[in-house]
């Protein structure tokens, strides 16, 4: 250190040991004095001794070069001394150095520094180099920054004590790497499906280097691609949540889409009773249809809306109730059409059970009968059962059971409802939750038991289900998980005037089934169920001929539906409407 620079060091040293309020700084302002009066006295001896010519030389050398190196040694400790009178030890926190901050993170980022409230005075901040101070807090020992307003991106912070002494400052700095976005998420459409049942095995994309779980497990994830493996497709949407290295997250609901079991060629078929296939001349009809190709189905009642079972069925509980009528053959019905390339479809009327609801309340099986509020059956359709009575749920699926063994293709419920008319009119005896849930479940139990025979399970239901489920307990979203194909009938004649803006629906058949399907096709999406709509071949207030069957299928094409099933309790089809498929 030169001469001027012991000068000035000595002024500074002056000036603090007279005029600070910090003892500590004092004292190390007067000890710095000294060892500078010590070095300038060193200093005059040796330039006493390399003056002195009398001395011996050896002798000269070695005190000379010991004054000299104590001389150095004490303006060194007098330097020192300067620096840390100047830069005392600031006691910081904030983040680890290089830490990445992601939004949570820098709502709550924080860097502060600890000191003597006279230090505390002259600390400058400084974000990038620009002096931030103006925005500090200070209280007591401590001054913080808040960083929650930093933009994203790299940064350098600094909390520095200036000093009078040039060259020398005291501080603390840190380096953070800001990133508030959160990681985007993109999931492979195809493998978001699968048909019912089947392994899933969910694919896509995310940031690299980024976590990916699923139902709180971790999921493999490699240079930004992950997959995930589930047994089954879950009902309930799953919760995919990626958080990147900055800890930022996204949470994403990917509901599986369940395909749709298909037979394999379209259902287009028409509806027989059990009285019209045993009539030659009407199965006949029904057999012309099928010989010029313009049907591939017919649809066959196992049990109809009287409640009787129209074939002989190895039913222990139908016997007992006394509703078998062996009206037709079904093993040798289904022979038949098989042998012509025909799928057989079997129609159960479910809960609209006359036989049933008067035997069980004959033989005091009440809770197997909707019942009136004061405790009566209700005989609305001549008697409806309790679809929440286990025996009235297990009845119905062993007559579905029988009808599968015989070899139909398809099992089609009807009438899978509560009564229609006001809640409170009906009590249904035992009833768990509410008659929607109980429907679907009733489904769900038959898809199970029927799964071992390898039959397609389908549901009719009213045009209005789709907009007000409730009125006869026919939640279509529900019902759809629990089967193969949802069959709305949407016969013109059966919607008022004005139903989906369509002023006179019978009169105009593209119109209301156009504008209906829109809803069941929304309703059923991602179920696994099809949509098979019931159509109308009968007149009712206006004739029906080809032109207004020919409407509605042309309807249901333009949806991209390409499957029907016609009704006409006469069972005399419009053939002409039917255009060969061969």
């Amino acid at each position: 250190m030169d001469e001027a620079r012991r000068a000035e060091l000595g002024r500074w040293a002056r000036s603090i040991a007279e005029g600070s309020e910090s003892a500590d700084a004092r004292a190390a302002a007067r000890a710095i004095a000294l060892l500078l009066e010590e070095v300038s006295r060193l200093e005059r001896e040796l330039e006493s001794l390399q003056g002195d010519e009398r001395a011996p030389r050896a002798g000269r050398s070695a005190r000379g070069g010991t004054v000299a190196l104590v001389a150095v040694g004490l303006v060194s400790a007098a330097a020192a001394l300067g620096v840390r009178a100047l830069a005392p030890d600031l006691a910081a926190a904030g983040p680890s150095p290089g830490a990445r901050i992601g939004a949570v993170a820098a709502e709550r980022l924080v860097f502060s520094v600890e000191a003597e409230p006279d230090t505390l005075a002259r600390v400058r901040w400084r974000v990038d180099g620009a002096d931030v101070t103006a925005r500090v807090h200070v209280s007591g020992r401590r001054s913080v920054l808040r960083g929650s307003d930093l933009p994203d991106g790299e940064h350098r912070i600094e909390a520095v004590v200036p000093r009078r002494l040039p060259h020398f400052a005291a501080g603390r700095s840190w380096h953070v790497s800001i990133d508030r976005t959160p990681p985007q998420v993109h999931v492979d459409r195809e493998s978001a499906q699968a048909p019912r049942g089947e392994p899933v095995r969910l694919r896509g994309t995310v940031e690299p280097g980024s976590r990916v779980r699923v139902r709180g497990k971790d999921a493999p994830a490699r240079d930004g691609f992950f997959e995930v493996s589930l047994p089954a497709a879950p009902r309930k949407p799953l919760e995919l949540v990626a958080t990147d290295r900055y800890g930022n997250s996204t949470r994403t609901a990917v509901r599986i889409q369940i395909v749709p079991r298909r037979p394999p060629t379209p259902t287009r078929a028409v509806h027989v009773t059990f009285y019209g296939w045993a009539d030659v001349g009407l199965r006949s009809g029904v057999m012309r249809l099928v010989d010029e190709g313009r049907i591939g189905a017919v649809e066959v009642d196992l049990k109809d809306e009287s409640g009787v079972v129209g074939f002989d069925a190895k039913v222990p509980f139908a016997r007992r109730i006394d509703s078998i009528r062996r009206i037709y053959d079904l093993p040798e019905a289904v022979e038949l059409l098989h042998r012509k390339g025909v799928r057989v479809i079997g129609r159960i009327v479910a809960f609209r059970d006359p036989v049933h609801a008067g035997a069980a309340w004959r033989h005091g099986w009440r809770s197997q009968v909707i019942q009136t509020p004061d405790g009566g059956p209700y005989e609305g359709y001549g008697g409806f059962t309790n679809f929440a009575n286990p025996t009235v749920r297990q009845y119905n699926i062993d007559v579905a059971r029988q009808a599968a063994e015989a070899g139909v293709d398809d099992i089609l419920y009807d009438y899978v409802r509560r009564p229609d008319g006001p809640i409170g009119s009906m009590r249904f005896p035992g009833l768990d939750g509410t008659p929607e849930a109980a429907i679907a479940s009733f489904l769900g139990d038959a898809q199970r038991q029927l799964e071992p025979y390898d039959v397609f399970l389908g549901a009719s239901v009213f045009g209005i289900a789709a907009t007000r489920p409730t009125e006869i307990a026919q939640p279509i979203r529900a019902m759809a998980r629990n089967v193969d194909y949802i069959a709305p009938m949407l016969y013109p004649s059966h919607w008022r005037a004005g139903e989906y803006d369509v002023a006179h629906p019978n009169a105009q058949p593209y119109a209301i089934v156009f504008r209906s399907l829109a809803d069941f096709r929304r309703r059923t999406q991602g179920t696994g169920a099809r949509v098979v709509p019931w159509l109308q071949d009968f007149s009712l207030g206006v004739e029906y001929g080809p032109a207004e069957v020919r409407a509605q299928i042309s309807a249901a094409e333009a949806r991209g539906i390409h499957e029907w099933l016609l009704w006409d309790p006469n069972v005399t089809y419009t053939a002409d409407a039917l255009a060969p498929s061969r």
